[in-house]
């Protein structure tokens, strides 16, 4: 299939913030107040918990997503690959965020007694504590938490250095040093994505271990991730941006949005089949509380609305070139991963059942309006797409 684009370069985009409005204002307040009134149930001492479950909720709903930007990012340089280059700027935008999750992470920090049952114990309170103490104690914890985002900031930031800097100078020596910093950077993600995810989320209960525990929440990442590049694609191109993205890309970034929903059906179908077939009580106990009350209609739900829903649709080849069907698809896998994590981290403070609270929703806001603000205001400092890659004449004849 031609386009249009073949024999003519397509001329530069910059992102003209009149385009957006008062969108970035509004998501900056909407972000503060969020954030205030999350911080109110960080001062009253009887909402604390339930402050600090929330609080991590939303906190590693947003970074999962970011890391995921950041995978695709790095996977991207590692194979070489050239469908995406069109698209690849605004992954690198979102992954750049990373670095603002330090601050996000502070109040996790205050809360760590709150969170942790292991965080106060003593030691000889608890045999298997005591057998863990070595990874469980609170320097360590420090000492990993400041080494994951020294070491996911160090290769968001160095990625889109290096690709902003191609666009001045066209060199290839970027594209060289970009493919080490990818190969490099894939085990890094996993490394930051599976023990965060162990420390911050298995950790709410020292008890229980899932050997799978970190390729569940990549699956979930890469999946969610690569649907926000759907929506920001889409929303860019209905502003009249991005003309030389087609439906060649959209079938493409389908295709991986089909692939992670089956990747993460068969992962967490794995994990779940596995624990329960071997009915060790440290490991059951997960799933047991996920299946109690209220929390069973959301577990249900996310089976469901994670897999068995999209699944069908993403099949068809129309759905996955119409970017507006695409798009709808896109906004629902965001919305099973945010059931994902709130499913992940609040039964572990509500064991007997759901209980919904107003802290649930607060972080969100905050989180999610100060993030959104950070990427519209460095939408416009670059190009919208790398302009001078060796791989855009590539990119630009696409075909499926």
């Amino acid at each position: 299939m031609s386009h249009p684009h073949d024999l003519t370069p397509p001329e530069a985009e910059k992102f003209d913030p009149k385009h957006a409005g008062s969108l970035p204002k509004n998501l900056l307040l909407a972000g503060a107040a969020g954030i205030l009134l999350s911080l109110i149930g960080l001062a009253v001492p009887s909402w604390r918990e339930q402050f600090a479950f929330s609080w991590l909720f939303a906190f590693f709903f947003f970074f999962s997503i970011c890391i995921g930007c950041l995978f695709w990012t790095c996977l991207h340089h590692a194979s070489d690959s050239d469908w995406s280059v069109l698209v690849r700027r605004q992954l690198e935008n979102v992954a750049s965020l990373i670095p603002y999750f330090v601050l996000f992470f502070l109040p996790i920090l205050a809360c760590t007694s709150y969170l942790f049952k292991w965080w106060d114990l003593a030691p000889g309170a608890d045999p298997l504590l005591d057998a863990k103490q070595g990874y469980l104690n609170h320097t360590f914890f420090y000492v990993r938490a400041a080494f994951y985002f020294s070491l996911l900031t160090l290769i968001a930031l160095s990625l889109k250095k290096r690709s902003i800097a191609q666009d001045k100078d066209g060199s290839v020596s970027h594209s060289l040093m970009m493919r080490k910093l990818g190969v490099g950077g894939i085990p890094a993600v996993a490394i930051g994505i599976t023990f965060s995810g162990i420390d911050w989320l298995m950790g709410l209960d020292f008890h229980w271990f899932s050997t799978m525990w970190g390729v569940y929440l990549f699956a979930g990442a890469a999946g969610s991730s690569m649907s926000l590049l759907v929506i920001i694609v889409s929303a860019l191109k209905r502003r009249g941006y991005l003309s030389v993205v087609n439906e060649e890309h959209f079938h493409t970034m389908g295709k991986y949005m089909l692939a992670f929903s089956i990747f993460w059906a068969y992962i967490g179908f794995s994990q779940y089949m596995l624990i329960w077939y071997a009915n060790i009580p440290e490991e059951t106990i997960y799933f047991r509380i996920r299946n109690t009350g209220g929390w069973w209609y959301l577990s249900t739900l996310l089976v469901v609305g994670r897999f068995f829903l999209p699944f069908p649709v993403l099949l068809m080849q129309a759905t996955k070139k119409a970017p507006q069907y695409l798009c709808a698809i896109a906004f629902w896998i965001i919305g099973m991963q945010l059931l994902d994590m709130y499913v992940i981290v609040l039964p572990a403070l509500h064991e007997t059942g759901l209980s919904p609270s107003l802290l649930d929703i607060f972080p969100l806001i905050g989180m999610g309006g100060i993030l959104g603000w950070l990427f519209f205001r460095n939408l416009g400092k670059s190009y919208l797409f790398p302009t001078r890659d060796p791989r855009l004449a590539a990119s630009l004849k696409l075909t499926n």
